[in-house]
C-alpha cells in the first residue's frame, strides 16, 4: 500500500472510530425544515452538533431554545440546547471546531426555471476557507445530477486538500416530508453516494451512528443526486395524471375521488395519487426541472416531465375557473363576490407556503374582481412576494358570510362538521368533506 492510500485509509478510520465514541463535533449549514430537524438528531445521539444560518433571528431562536419547525419536538430542541449539544452561529469560523459539516441550504429555480446553486457555491466556499484534513463535508440539498462533484469538489480543493485522500465529500439527499405522521428524519432510510469509497463509507458510518432507518450505499454521489430527482419526478407525473383524471372526470359528470378509491383495490401495479389545487412546497413543483435543465447537456428533451408541470401548474387556474361556473349558477358573477379559502399551506397540518398554488387562486380571483378572505390554523400572515395578507378564524359567521367556501389545504383542525353545516355553498378540492353531512350545496374537485 502506497503512503497516499495509507493516509487516507488512516484518517478515515480516525473520523469513523469518532463517530462510533460519540466524539465527532458535526455542523450543519442552514437551519431550515431540513437542518434543524438534522440537527436535533445528531444532538440526541449524543454528537455535539454546531449550526449554521445566516438569519440571525433563527440562529437566536435555537440558542434560547424555541423551536421553528413544525417536524422539530419543542421539548427535543430545548432539551438539547439547556445541555449544551446544539449551539447556533451565523460565523462560519465554527467550520474549523468540526469534524464533519453537512449543507442543507436552499437550492431554488431562477427566474429562468434554471437552477440556482449560489447558496451550495457561497456555503462551500465558506467551509472551503476552514477545510481541514480528515474533514466530512456532506451536500444533503436537492440539485441535478453532477452537482457534488462538478461544483462542489473543485471548490473544496481549492484550499490545497485533495478529495479522498485528505477530506472525504458525498451526497446523501434531504427526504424531509413536512407534516408526515410515520416517516421523518430519524426513521427514513438514507443513501449515501461518496466520491470514493471511502468518502462513501465515512459519511455512512456517520448517518448509521444517527438514523435509524438504515443507509442505502450507492456508487458515486451523482447516482444519489439523481434518485432523489427521480423521487420527486415520479410523485409529481403521477399527480399530474390524478390531475388530469379530475378534469377529464369533471366534463364526463364523474367522481373522481371514487374512481380513485376503486382503482386502489387492486392489490398490485396500482399507487393511489389525488388530485388538489395545484402542487406546493420547495420540493415536487421544483426538483424535476433541474433533471430538464440538466438534459439539455446530453441533447435530451424531457417531455413527459414538461406536460406534467404544466397540468400541475394549470390546476390554479381550473380551480377559478371552476368556482366562477359554480358562482354563475347561483347568479353571481366572481366580480364583487366573497370567496373564502380554507387553507394557504401546500399540503396538510403544516406551516409551510411556499410555491402554494393559493397564492396563484388568490392572485387569479383578485384581479377577476373577487372579495378574498383566508383562514389557516397554522399560518397567521403570508405574503405572495408583493402584498402582505392576514388569515381570519373560520368561524361560523364568516362562513355564512361568504358567496362560496373552497377547502384549498385539508387541515385536521378545521372543524368540518361546522363547514359543513354553515357554508352557505363549498368547493372541496380536497375532498375533506366525503364523510360529512352536507346541509348545502356541496361540489367537488
Amino acid at each position: 500500500m502506497d503512503s497516499s492510500n495509507a493516509n487516507q485509509n488512516n484518517l478515515a478510520e480516525q473520523l469513523m472510530n469518532k463517530f462510533s465514541a460519540k466524539k465527532a463535533v458535526i455542523g450543519v449549514v442552514g437551519l431550515g425544515y431540513v437542518g434543524l430537524p438534522l440537527a436535533v438528531e445528531k444532538a440526541k445521539a449524543g454528537y455535539q452538533v454546531i449550526g449554521f444560518d445566516i438569519q440571525q433571528s433563527k440562529v437566536d431562536l435555537i440558542n434560547q431554545g424555541i423551536n421553528y419547525i413544525g417536524d422539530v419536538v419543542d421539548a427535543d430542541l430545548k432539551q438539547m440546547v439547556e445541555e449544551g449539544k446544539i449551539v447556533a452561529t451565523s460565523e462560519y469560523s465554527f467550520i474549523d471546531d468540526v469534524d464533519a459539516v453537512t449543507i442543507c441550504v436552499p437550492t431554488p429555480l431562477d427566474i429562468y426555471q434554471q437552477p440556482d446553486t449560489s447558496y451550495v457555491e457561497y456555503s462551500t466556499q465558506k467551509i472551503a476557507e476552514q477545510l481541514h484534513p480528515g474533514m466530512l463535508v456532506v451536500l444533503e440539498s436537492t440539485t441535478y445530477p453532477g452537482t457534488t462533484e462538478e461544483v462542489v469538489k473543485p471548490i473544496l480543493e481549492n484550499s490545497g486538500l485533495t478529495c479522498g485522500e485528505d477530506f472525504f465529500l458525498a451526497y446523501s439527499p434531504e427526504r424531509v416530508d413536512p407534516g408526515n405522521k410515520k416517516y421523518n428524519t430519524k426513521n427514513t432510510p438514507k443513501v449515501v453516494g461518496g466520491v470514493t469509497k471511502n468518502c462513501t463509507k465515512v459519511a455512512a458510518t456517520m448517518y448509521r451512528a444517527v438514523l435509524e432507518g438504515g443507509v442505502v450505499e450507492v456508487s458515486s454521489p451523482a447516482i444519489a443526486e439523481m434518485e432523489k430527482i427521480f423521487e420527486n419526478t415520479f410523485r409529481n407525473i403521477n399527480i399530474a395524471l390524478a390531475n388530469e383524471m379530475a378534469i377529464l372526470c369533471n366534463r364526463m359528470g364523474l367522481n373522481v375521488w371514487e374512481v380513485i378509491d376503486a382503482a386502489k383495490s387492486k392489490p398490485y401495479g396500482f399507487m393511489a395519487f389525488y388530485p388538489g389545487p395545484g402542487l406546493g412546497g420547495h420540493c415536487i413543483p421544483i426538483d424535476p426541472f433541474y433533471l430538464t435543465w440538466k438534459a439539455r447537456e446530453y441533447n435530451y428533451h424531457t417531455r413527459l416531465i414538461e406536460v406534467a408541470g404544466e397540468i400541475n401548474n394549470s390546476m390554479p387556474e381550473f380551480v377559478v375557473e371552476k368556482i366562477g361556473i359554480i358562482l354563475n349558477e347561483e347568479q353571481k358573477p366572481i366580480k364583487g363576490s366573497t370567496i373564502h379559502l380554507l387553507g394557504v399551506a401546500y399540503k396538510k397540518d403544516i406551516s409551510d407556503y411556499r410555491e402554494s398554488p393559493v397564492i396563484d387562486i388568490v392572485k387569479i380571483l383578485k384581479k377577476r374582481g373577487a372579495n378574498v378572505i383566508c383562514s389557516d390554523p397554522h399560518i397567521q400572515s403570508w405574503t405572495d412576494g408583493k402584498e402582505e395578507y392576514e388569515t381570519v378564524p373560520a368561524t361560523k359567521e364568516k362562513l355564512e358570510h361568504a358567496d362560496i367556501v373552497v377547502i384549498t389545504t385539508d387541515h385536521s383542525t378545521f372543524d368540518y362538521d361546522v363547514i359543513a353545516k354553515h357554508a352557505k355553498v363549498i368547493f372541496d378540492t380536497r375532498n375533506a368533506l366525503q364523510d360529512k353531512k352536507i346541509e348545502h350545496k356541496y361540489y367537488r374537485l
